[in-house]
């Protein structure tokens, strides 16, 4: 019945007015939109898709249905469609964003739903079964951090330890742990065992030094399984035998450069200590891994090969280099993500020498102040676990903490101060208590360095059979996070540093360990001494070897038991030499002493010990609180301080006469040279060199 003149109120309010039936739903799978005539099968934009996709040839008539099955949904403002996918993948996509956004990362929406939208066409029933290589760059990590989190769901580290593979998440730390390698299963069910036990106990980089140990283990393994007839698998039946023919095959694989020297010591290093640990944890009892293992299946401390001889001192950074990166160092600030903590990173670990996951693990509130008004670096030794330790710092390094507190704070507002990170990571942290790692900044560092232009520095080189040194371009690969702290170390023993004082500097448990920051073979020790002894003074600046001669054995062994060093040389006074230097007869004046020798490697030592002189006629001077006796005694004599300026104006005029190559030989053996020498105590003031500043323009 037809109704005119009638309003649309009046027309909506009567009773026989009823609407049309809709046409149905759109049969696309992914659509929820519904068909646009009673003719079509579709919406109106999966309608035109479809001619498109008929007219371009893409898809055939007979292939419609599996079109509906794949084709996407049409998009809406910032909604995402699971419609038309498998539902354990409708389950893995929906936990797998939520644990995103439980870790603090953000996952973007049109990501996501380009991400649903290939896998729809995929027809992938899971995300471990999409085809990664088939995905675009910008959805390949999305999809790889959701199947990472779905293989970690209702994992625990009880289930973990019966897989061959384990989830380093699952125990608290990043990344995987890999047993597959070892090839017999009770060794493999034995290093398992121990890896679980070991995990809770280790901090820094767990699961990469847990897996240099199973590596170690897999090489035993290897070697089990190409000499036995067995393979190594009969636990009873192993022996010493089979440790021998180990021990052989490591060296071979050295001798042909399939292993170096070092991994090969590491190697046997850790069979010794952890193949009798395991047997300590009773993995030898009955049902255990190790039950019927025979007693002389065990590698001994002898059977560790020696280390390695190093060419170099450590691996510390030559002064030219080091000062060049510290020119070079804000353009770190600008490279990539994360470029100020980046910077402000490597600024630390240059000017404190502590260990980079220290460094990166500082918490906001890292600085403190003594009672003196000295700041002192507040960090955690991870490695010895030792927490709250404290390192006296410049007030150049604090400003550069404190200025990094004022970005971190002004970032994170919100969060307190006793839980931020001083060096926050931008990625999944948006409370801003995740610091960075030392694997990332150690990546972004690598990256950073090969940008850099080409360095150059002194070295030794041989020519005619003689080593000689010359500005050489240097390695860029051995320039890395942890030789920082290495060249700390040795700015410092340079300096003159004693070792016990080094020792709490690097906070090192043992000398031995920090002696080997800094060590110096005998070979180099020797030439050194060789080359400096050419330019060697006694008291009145006359030089002492005026032949450019190699010293004997029997003359380095004399020098070794005749001489007794001194602040700023050696002294050959017998009953001196033979009260290791506390009975100098003339009360340590050494430079009016016809046993005093002196050399170009104690230029700086004569120096320092100059303006201590100076400093202390002065002080002496203006004292108002001491007797003229006393004054008398303590005042430094014109004529020791002439002697001093003499000797040291001898010496330098020595080093402008040497061409530019002998003087790089100089200053080569001269580092050598410092760098094996102990310091003394003479009960008087030591004489030290100062520190060479890397970076003058930066205040004091």
């Amino acid at each position: 019945m037809q109704r005119r003149n009638v309003s649309l109120e009046e027309f909506l309010a009567l009773d026989d007015v009823v609407g049309l039936p809709v046409f149905g739903p759109c049969e696309v799978y992914s659509c929820h939109r519904k068909r646009d005539s009673k003719s079509s099968r579709y919406c109106h934009a999966h309608r035109v898709r479809w001619h498109s996709v008929q007219v371009r040839g893409l898809v055939g008539a007979d292939e419609e249905e599996s079109w509906r099955l794949t084709a996407a949904p049409v998009t809406a403002t910032n909604e995402i469609s699971l419609r038309g996918l498998p539902d354990r993948l409708i389950t893995e996509i929906l936990y797998g964003v939520q644990a995103r956004t439980t870790a603090g990362l953000h996952t973007l929406h049109f990501t996501l739903r380009t991400l649903t939208n290939r896998l729809r066409e995929m027809e992938a029933p899971s995300l471990a079964a999409a085809d990664a290589a088939q995905l675009a760059r910008g959805i390949r990590g999305l999809c790889s951090s959701l199947v990472t989190l779905v293989r970690r769901a209702g994992r625990t580290p009880e289930s973990e330890q019966s897989k061959d593979v384990w989830e380093g998440a699952v125990f608290g730390h990043a990344g995987r742990l890999n047993f597959t390698s070892i090839r017999q299963s009770w060794l493999r069910n034995a290093v398992k065992e121990w890896a679980f036990f070991t995990l809770p106990q280790r901090r820094g980089s767990v699961i990469a030094t847990v897996q240099d140990v199973v590596n170690a283990f897999a090489a035993l393994s290897e070697s089990l399984a190409i000499q036995r007839a067995d393979g190594g698998d009969d636990i009873e039946a192993v022996g010493r035998l089979d440790v021998a023919a180990f021990l052989n095959r490591l060296a071979y694989l050295q001798q042909t450069e399939a292993i170096s020297a070092k991994q090969r010591v590491r190697i046997c290093r850790y069979l010794v200590n952890y193949l009798g640990r395991m047997k300590s944890l009773g993995m030898a009892r009955s049902g255990r891994p190790l039950h019927g293992l025979p007693d002389d299946f065990a590698l001994l401390p002898e059977d560790i090969p020696d280390d390695p001889e190093d060419s170099e001192a450590g691996k510390d950074l030559p002064l030219q280099v080091m000062q060049r990166i510290c020119d070079l160092l804000p353009t770190f600030g600008e490279f990539g993500r994360h470029g100020i903590e980046n910077r402000v990173a490597v600024e630390l670990l240059i000017d404190t020498g502590r260990r980079p996951h220290e460094i990166c693990h500082l918490r906001w509130d890292c600085l403190k102040q003594d009672s003196d008004g000295q700041y002192v670096l507040i960090y955690d030794n991870y490695k010895s676990r030792r927490n709250g330790r404290r390192l006296p710092i410049s007030q150049a390094t604090a400003q550069v903490i404190m200025e990094q507190q004022q970005r971190t704070r002004s970032e994170f507002p919100s969060t307190p101060t006793s839980e931020l990170a001083l060096l926050p990571t931008q990625r999944a942290n948006p409370h801003g208590r995740k610091p960075i790692t030392s694997s990332w900044l150690s990546s972004r560092h690598k990256e950073w360095v090969q940008t850099l232009p080409d360095f150059s520095a002194p070295a030794q080189v041989e020519a005619d059979g003689v080593l000689v040194t010359r500005t050489q371009p240097f390695d860029k690969s051995k320039i890395f996070l942890y030789a920082y702290r290495h060249t700390y170390c040795q700015r410092h023993a340079d300096a003159g540093v004693h070792v016990d004082v080094l020792r709490v500097l690097m906070d090192h448990r043992t000398l031995n360990t920090t002696q080997g920051y800094y060590r110096v073979t005998e070979k180099r020790r020797r030439e050194a001494v060789d080359r400096v002894s050419t330019m060697q003074f006694d008291r009145h600046g006359k030089r002492v070897w005026r032949q450019a001669k190699a010293l004997l054995d029997s003359e380095h062994a004399r020098r070794a038991v005749g001489e007794v060093a001194v602040p700023y040389g050696v002294c050959t006074e017998p009953s001196n030499v033979a009260a290791g230097g506390d009975d100098c007869p003339v009360r340590f004046r050494c430079v009016g002493c016809g046993h005093f020798r002196t050399d170009v490697s104690y230029l700086p030592d004569l120096e320092a010990y100059l303006a201590d002189l100076l400093r202390n006629r002065e002080r002496l001077a203006a004292a108002l609180d001491a007797d003229d006796w006393a004054k008398a005694e303590a005042m430094p004599s014109d004529e020791e301080i002439s002697r001093v300026r003499r000797l040291i104006k001898r010496v330098k005029d020595g080093l402008d006469n040497l061409d530019a190559n002998q003087r790089a030989e100089i200053d080569e053996a001269i580092t050598v040279a410092r760098r094996g020498r102990q310091g003394v105590m003479l009960g008087m003031p030591r004489v030290r060199q100062p520190l060479p500043d890397l970076r003058p323009a930066r205040p004091a």
